[in-house]
């Protein structure tokens, strides 16, 4: 092995033990200073030149992410997400329709806006009606979470692993939404019924909710601009490809005309951008083609060559859900791009994409979304322990791969026939 390779090896190593851990003894370093650090020591390592790490970037993704951030953050001040949620759940009548509203609101609302927003935004109101009615907040929360992840696991735009795997495979978000819709659907319906066996006290004989959580404030009028826009956007997700509007540019042309159009203040808008996350993916895409430039990841992609068979959509989901894990399902991705764009296979890029988020569902540190809950119940007083998630986390992760797999092996099958 060669110094420079070695050298990538050490600061890639370095970076994901950051990545992992986010706190090392006498370091004052997290997720994304990890990330920054092990691209800045790529570039003065030598084993980049600072104009290829900039080149590494992939700026499709960052490009999409920021428009989807500038749409998501003015629907959010013009009180969308209040509105929806306050009227979905304000419909239901006991525990068990409350917790199938939570599901597939939170689900379908995580498929077509990033499920982290969704989840940080929808976590305050579950809170709200569980207090309201005396309920244990619990079962609901950890149910949002799960419905989080596998709604989002349908669309390209659903979460930030399914925008790389879509800006880098080439899939139309169309095809890539038909394709994973049944592992979506049946992964939700998953949901309650095993939540309502794990907590069965909770709903056991389906007791009527006490009260009601009343509506939040909100302005149609004003939320009509960043509505119209946002139906748009998504339109010319199924559309724009053949009238020649890439994904990333429809987000930022969305992002630009809910700017000039809506009427909160765009310096709020704009200030109000996870600028931090889009530092992270950037120099996280420099510190892993370092290690791909220095021959490294070579031998790596040597040892996993993906093959479109049943053997190969195997490996991508046993690959998931271990590495999920250890490095969340983001980092995996981002990990997994070059072994991807060898095997060229449409499938094996939707199940990476179907795999990968699943995966997020098995543990508290399997997914961002998990983090964002977790963290927004603790601000209002409600702790979600390890163990509260880890019981249906596993349950519902094992119970979706096998549905993941299932539906990818007869698109497989019929493909060859």
């Amino acid at each position: 092995m060669t110094t420079t390779a070695t050298t990538a090896l050490v600061i890639f190593a370095f970076t994901y033990v950051g990545i992992i851990f986010t706190r090392l003894p006498g370091m004052n370093i997290d997720r994304p200073s990890a990330s920054f650090f092990g691209a800045v020591a790529m570039v003065v390592a030598g084993v980049m030149s600072f104009g290829e790490a900039i080149a590494a970037i992939d700026f499709n993704t960052i490009a999409l992410l920021l428009g989807m951030m500038i749409v998501i953050t003015t629907l959010q001040l013009d009180g969308f997400f209040a509105l929806l949620a306050a009227k979905t759940l304000g419909w239901s009548a006991t525990r068990r329709r409350l917790l199938t509203l939570i599901v597939w609101i939170t689900g379908i609302a995580s498929a077509f806006l990033v499920n982290d927003a969704v989840v940080l935004l929808f976590t305050p109101v579950v809170i709200a009606i569980c207090r309201k009615a005396n309920l244990n907040p619990i079962p609901y929360l950890v149910a949002e979470i799960l419905a989080s992840n596998i709604g989002s696991a349908m669309t390209i735009t659903g979460n930030p692993q399914n925008m790389l795997i879509g800006l880098n495979s080439g899939l139309t978000y169309g095809g890539f939404m038909l394709r994973l819709l049944p592992v979506s659907v049946a992964g939700l319906a998953v949901i309650s019924l095993v939540i309502r066996l794990l907590f069965r006290s909770e709903f056991k004989g389906n007791p009527p909710i006490a009260s009601r959580l009343q509506p939040e404030t909100y302005s149609l009028r004003t939320m009509r601009y960043s509505v119209a826009v946002f139906v748009m956007v998504v339109v010319a997700f199924f559309i724009g490809k053949p009238l020649g509007l890439s994904i990333p540019v429809t987000a930022l042309a969305g992002a630009a005309l809910i700017l000039m159009l809506g009427k909160q203040k765009p310096s709020v808008i704009i200030g109000r951008v996870d600028w931090v996350l889009l530092l992270f993916f950037s120099t996280l895409f420099v510190v892993v083609h370092g290690l791909e430039i220095s021959g490294a990841t070579a031998r790596v992609l040597n040892r996993v060559a993906l093959h479109e068979t049943a053997g190969g959509l195997g490996t991508v989901h046993v690959l998931s859900l271990l590495m999920s894990q250890v490095v969340s399902n983001v980092p995996f991705t981002v990990l997994m791009l070059p072994v991807m764009k060898s095997a060229g296979s449409d499938l094996l890029w939707l199940a990476l994409a179907s795999a990968s988020t699943l995966a997020g569902n098995a543990t508290i540190v399997g997914a961002m979304a998990n983090l964002i809950v977790i963290e927004s119940a603790r601000q209002h007083d409600v702790v979600v322990t390890f163990r509260d998630f880890l019981v249906p986390g596993i349950i519902v992760t094992l119970l979706t791969f096998i549905v993941s797999f299932a539906v990818l092996y007869v698109q497989l099958i019929y493909s060859l026939v």
